[in-house]
Parts: structure tokens; C-alpha cells; sequence
């Protein structure tokens, strides 16, 4: 005990985490967590058919550092909101449930002390998990494939030690926006009682977030919302690196973390543990929830929206120079896969005309009717070659190029190297637009 009589945080916290650790489902979470990845790794890069309509799926051949990125990219869109909700949705609601808040409060004396202890128990367990995903994935790729390079988004190839690093850093800024799901449960389980709809909010607020980055939004309103940052770890794998939207991203999820549990801890110190029938703060409350939330969304667009523009941030110009890179460093890798003589990037000049649906559409926006054909030269030849592709750019800036010929360049997802048969870098392949103005 403290010289006030209330228990320590630190003691607390203990019996928090050893609580949250005996339920069932947490028990479940921890082996699936640190085990399903590595198996789904290795077994899908051991596969004949790769999933290549995932970001770096199609590199889980080449590389063990692909297999973390495609959980990544899984585990933003339905595994971190849903680990989110089992585990920190649930953290105060289950003390209303099970009746027992008044036998708390007379242990530990104190609701700030409970709060503290049961939100920092929470995370806890969630940090454990997420790095259970993230090292996971890590571990069954290399032991699968191996620790080779990584072909980044711009088409360049990324060093092991190099791609580590970047993995690495991608999973550390997934944590923001899954933090900013926590601070959303704390509240939901704050506000909502024994109501099942606090243990669903982190996962309906994701599904809603998500939807929305599918949505033709202005890229202002996209970057405000704090689901955004686990999109834009993309821009790490760019050259240079997207650090723009990505830093923005993790700032406002930071920021919806810090107010929701804010405001999480502000109701939670207003209610009266004094009435055995009590069961949700009410409508006053949840408004009190509610209305510092779409303030810091409406804040959010209203300081991102001028400087960010008021477009999809997709344009003409962005797309043919993401395109010209990306076929340019993926044309060197099938020279060296065909070994042929190699020619430096200033000597292709490779350049890229995109297009639009047709001439009435204006060139800018997402959509999968982008059209571009891409020219380079050779040195020693005055001969231009060109080449063809389909473009499906998706709001967030992802694009894969899908070859259009001609054959003897992208037609065929193999090409025949002195030593056998490999994967076409030309065939299909990723990139990533920057959403925000050319600084």
C-alpha cells in the first residue's frame, strides 16, 4: 500500500495483465498469434501460385522479407482491429458483467490507479500480440525462402539488411493506428457497459475506416482519419521514401489515441460505482465521448485540407513518372536475369504517357482503365521500344501494372534464364503514387 492506502499502479497493473491472461480467448490468441503466421508464410511461399494480388505477394518466391509485409498488409485491414476489440474492448466491461467493480475499488482505492492498470494491461498484451504477428511472419519467411533482396515499390532492389529495417519500421508505425483502436475500445468499454457494442466498436470503426479509404475521398479528409497509417507504410518502400503522408498518418492516429482515451478516463472518473444497477454513463456521456472526436476529425481535415489539396491526389503527371521508375529499375533485374549486356538508367531514359478511360475523361483519379505506354532506348541502338500496360490504381495511390505486350517483354510470367525458368519483373508489377503535392 501507498501512504494513501491505495495500491500501486505497478501492483495493479500485475494483477490486470494476470486477469487479462486467464481468459480463454487470450490464451487462444497467444499461439495463434505467434505461430498461424510463420505456417501461413512458409507454406504459401513453398506454393506454385502466389498471391499476387496482394502488396509483395508476388515476391514471396524471391525473398523471406515479402512474408511479413503480406501479413502486415492482412492484419491492418482485419487481424489488428480484431485483436483490438478481444482485448481491450472487453477490459472494463467485463468488471460491470461480473459484477465486481466495488470489491475492486475497495482493493485498490483508487479509479485513476484502476484506470491506469487496466488500460496499460491492455496494451500490454496487445504489443505482445502484434509482435507476435510481426516476428512470426519475419521468422517463417526466412526460414522458407531465405534472407534475400526485396523489390521495392518503386522497382529497385532493397538489400536484405536494408529490407529488414524498412519491415521493421512498417510494423512499428502500424502500431499508431492500432493504438488509436485501443483508445477507441477503452472508450466503447468505458461508455457502453455491459453492452456488447463496446466490444465491437474497434472493429466497426475499422471497418468503417476502411471503407472509407476505398471511397474517392479529398486527400485531406483521407490523411485526418486515423486508419490511414496502415496504408501508407507503403511509402517506405518507395524511392525516396513517402515519409509525408506516412508521418501524418502516424501523427493523427497518435492523436485519436491520446483524445479517445482521454476521454475514456473522463468518464470513467464520473461514474458512480455506488449504484449496484448501474449499467452505461447514458446519452450525456456518450455524447461526451462522441462530439471531442468528430471535433479533432472536422480539426483534422480543416488544417489538412488546404495544404494537402482538395483532389484524389492522383494525376497524370504522378502516375507516369511512378511508372517510368518502377519499369526502369525492373528492366535492369530482367537484363540480369537474362544476361544481357547492362545499360545504366540515364541510358534507357525510360519515359511513360498515361492516359485515362478515353479523351473525354480528364487523366487523374483513381480507376482501372489507366492505359500507359512506356518508351526506352538502348544504348548502341537508335531503335525505341515500348511497351504497353493496364493500369488499376486504387485511392491510396497503389497501382499494379498488368503487361500488355508486347510478348517478348511482359507477356509471360516466366522468362527463360540461362538457368531455367524464372518470374518475369515486367510481366505484373506494384507501385505506389504519392498522394501529397511535390514539396
Amino acid at each position: 500500500m501507498s501512504a494513501g492506502g491505495a495500491v500501486p499502479v505497478l501492483r495493479a497493473y500485475r494483477f490486470e495483465v494476470v486477469k487479462l491472461v486467464a481468459q480463454w480467448r487470450i490464451r487462444l490468441l497467444v499461439p495463434v498469434c505467434w505461430l498461424a503466421p510463420a505456417l501461413f508464410v512458409a507454406a504459401v511461399s513453398r506454393q506454385a501460385t502466389l498471391p499476387t494480388d496482394t502488396l509483395f505477394g508476388r515476391w514471396m518466391h524471391a525473398t523471406g522479407w515479402a512474408g511479413p509485409l503480406v501479413v502486415l498488409g492482412f492484419a491492418g485491414s482485419w487481424a489488428l482491429p480484431l485483436l483490438t476489440s478481444l482485448v481491450v474492448g472487453d477490459v472494463f466491461a467485463a468488471e460491470d458483467r461480473l459484477g465486481t467493480w466495488r470489491h475492486l475499488l475497495v482493493a485498490v482505492r483508487s479509479p485513476r490507479r484502476i484506470f491506469a492498470a487496466k488500460a496499460l494491461a491492455g496494451l500490454s498484451v496487445l504489443a505482445a500480440l502484434v509482435t507476435g504477428l510481426a516476428v512470426s511472419g519475419a521468422v517463417g519467411g526466412l526460414l522458407a525462402v531465405g534472407h534475400h533482396p526485396l523489390v521495392g515499390l518503386d522497382g529497385s532492389p532493397l538489400s536484405p539488411g536494408d529490407a529488414a529495417s524498412r519491415v521493421a519500421l512498417a510494423w512499428l508505425c502500424a502500431l499508431a493506428p492500432t493504438l488509436a483502436l485501443a483508445g477507441l475500445g477503452l472508450l466503447g468499454s468505458v461508455a457502453l457497459g455491459r453492452s456488447p457494442m463496446g466490444l465491437l466498436l474497434p472493429a466497426l470503426a475499422a471497418l468503417v475506416l476502411q471503407l472509407a479509404q476505398l471511397l474517392p475521398l479529398p486527400v485531406g479528409l483521407r490523411l485526418a482519419l486515423p486508419g490511414y497509417a496502415f496504408v501508407s507504410w507503403n511509402g517506405l518502400f518507395t524511392g525516396p521514401v513517402q515519409w509525408g503522408p506516412l508521418l501524418i498518418g502516424v501523427a493523427v492516429s497518435l492523436l485519436w489515441a491520446a483524445v479517445s482515451t482521454a476521454c475514456a478516463y473522463l468518464l470513467f472518473l464520473r461514474r458512480d460505482f455506488t449504484n449496484p444497477v448501474h449499467d452505461a454513463p447514458g446519452r450525456p456521456a456518450l455524447l461526451l465521448g462522441a462530439l471531442p472526436l468528430a471535433g479533432l476529425l472536422a480539426a483534422g481535415a480543416a488544417v489538412l485540407l488546404p495544404s494537402a489539396g482538395g483532389g484524389s491526389g492522383i494525376g497524370q503527371e504522378k502516375v507516369q513518372r511512378a511508372v517510368a521508375t518502377a519499369f526502369g529499375h525492373l528492366y535492369r533485374l530482367q537484363t540480369a536475369e537474362l544476361n544481357r549486356p547492362d545499360a545504366t538508367e540515364q541510358q534507357l531514359a525510360v519515359t511513360a504517357s498515361c492516359d485515362k478511360g478515353s479523351t473525354l475523361v480528364e487523366p487523374e483519379g483513381p480507376g482501372n482503365d489507366w492505359r500507359c505506354t512506356v518508351s526506352w532506348h538502348l544504348p548502341g541502338t537508335e531503335a525505341t521500344g515500348t511497351a504497353v500496360y493496364q493500369l488499376d490504381v486504387a485511392p491510396d495511390g497503389r497501382f499494379v501494372a498488368d503487361g500488355d505486350g508486347p510478348k517478348e517483354v511482359n507477356g509471360y510470367f516466366l522468362v527463360r534464364t540461362p538457368v531455367g525458368d524464372a518470374p518475369n519483373p515486367l510481366w505484373q508489377f506494384d507501385g505506389n503514387v504519392e498522394l501529397l503535392p511535390a514539396p
